[in-house]
């Protein structure tokens, strides 16, 4: 089932109110319990890769749906509730610090799971760069969480927020080969009309150049960073014009990207260090400390002295109304969105059903129906 559409999460600050905490556990146990005997640990992981999934699952146990608190108090509630040699299955980091902790969680897990934890530790390294340095879009992450399986398969949830803006982006992974080519499942917030985007899949050859300019001593490449911002300014010097001609293709919001400062002594640094590791591809550059500061600079020498411009297409995956629906319908605004209930009624009488039949109390079955129905109800 594919799901599409737009989200606002607005920050919400505070903390979940005492005498839900509880409730909410009870809940996401009781309705994991039930999916893990329905589906396996494998279908469950992969059903948070699904962002209304997600919204609805947040939605039942009790959090508002148009919260940005909805991803770290969901994952960190996943995280307390799951027995990894129960349910099949863990989640690992989370938060700001708990983020980083993830390889040193993942060797714990390799003692009950066979599990390649180096692997894994790489995967969820390079999940996380590519999240803030192939895609730059204003939003600096704070949250990582990864689920993964006995048998090693996993899904990532990871969330950066926008501080200017004060709205939130969900990055949603599961399981892919590539992580480089338009790797994501979903990517769950606003719509911007500028992002730095290299994962586009017709972008091949400006992830090819990156490599290579890679290769390049890094005097040279700071050189030419230097040509191409002198460029950028109009301040065009003589040596540009023996035999080359340029022109300034860039939209003004593109531009606004290439303005941010770059550190040109800790870019080169990073590219000496890079050089020296010799990756033999994007990913390998990433893992290898390849940074949004030091990518921008190659993208702008890219652009402007090989003619090769990344994608300036924010990467949101989801451009319509069943997503807007579990983000904003019933939210505090109170404006209407068009809804396409099919697909939206179909998650949530699916997750109705789990409720219906977990083991929980009648009071919690009708707090978590209730929380449901109102994604219907509010259109």
């Amino acid at each position: 089932m594919e799901i599409e559409g737009i989200a606002d999460l607005p920050l919400h600050t505070g903390h979940v109110p005492p005498w839900l905490a509880p409730l909410m556990k009870r809940l996401t146990k009781a309705i994991i319990d039930v999916m893990v005997v329905e589906l396996g640990p494998e279908k469950v992981i992969e059903r948070f890769s699904n962002p209304l999934w997600f919204q609805a699952f947040n939605n039942s146990i009790g959090m508002d749906w148009d919260s940005s608190g909805s991803t770290t108090v969901v994952t960190g509630i996943l995280k307390e509730v799951v027995n990894p040699e129960e349910h099949g299955f863990a989640v690992l980091g989370g938060k700001g610090e708990n983020a980083l902790k993830v390889p040193q969680e993942l060797m714990e897990l390799s003692r009950i799971y066979d599990i390649d934890p180096e692997k894994l530790a790489r995967i969820s390294k390079v999940i996380a760069k590519v999240d803030t340095t192939l895609v730059q879009d204003g939003h600096q992450l704070y949250h990582h969480a990864m689920f993964v399986t006995s048998n090693g398969k996993w899904v990532v949830v990871q969330q950066g927020m926008n501080l200017e803006t004060k709205f939130a982006r969900r990055y949603h992974w599961k399981e892919t080969n590539n992580l480089t080519v338009e790797p994501h499942s979903a990517i769950a917030g606003t719509k911007q009309r500028v992002a730095l985007n290299v994962i586009k899949r017709d972008k091949e050859e400006v992830r090819r150049l990156l490599l290579d300019l890679l290769k390049e001593e890094p005097k040279k490449i700071i050189g030419q960073y230097q040509q191409a911002t002198a460029l950028l300014n109009n301040q065009l010097t003589l040596d540009m014009f023996f035999g080359k001609t340029f022109t300034i293709a860039l939209s003004k919001e593109a531009k606004v990207i290439y303005y941010k400062p770059v550190d040109v002594r800790r870019v080169m640094n990073v590219l000496r260090e890079l050089r020296e590791k010799d990756p033999q591809n994007l990913e390998e550059a990433l893992y290898y400390g390849l940074g949004p500061s030091t990518t921008r600079a190659l993208l702008l020498i890219s652009d402007l002295i090989y003619n090769e411009p990344p994608s300036y297409e924010d990467p949101v995956t989801h451009p319509y109304d069943p997503f807007k629906y579990a983000f904003a319908v019933g939210g505090k605004d109170g404006i209407p969105f068009p809804v396409n209930f099919k697909v939206a009624e179909e998650v949530i009488t699916t997750l109705e059903d789990y409720v219906t039949r977990a083991k929980l109390d009648s009071k919690d079955k009708e707090f978590s129906l209730r929380k449901l129905e109102k994604l219907i109800k509010n259109p």
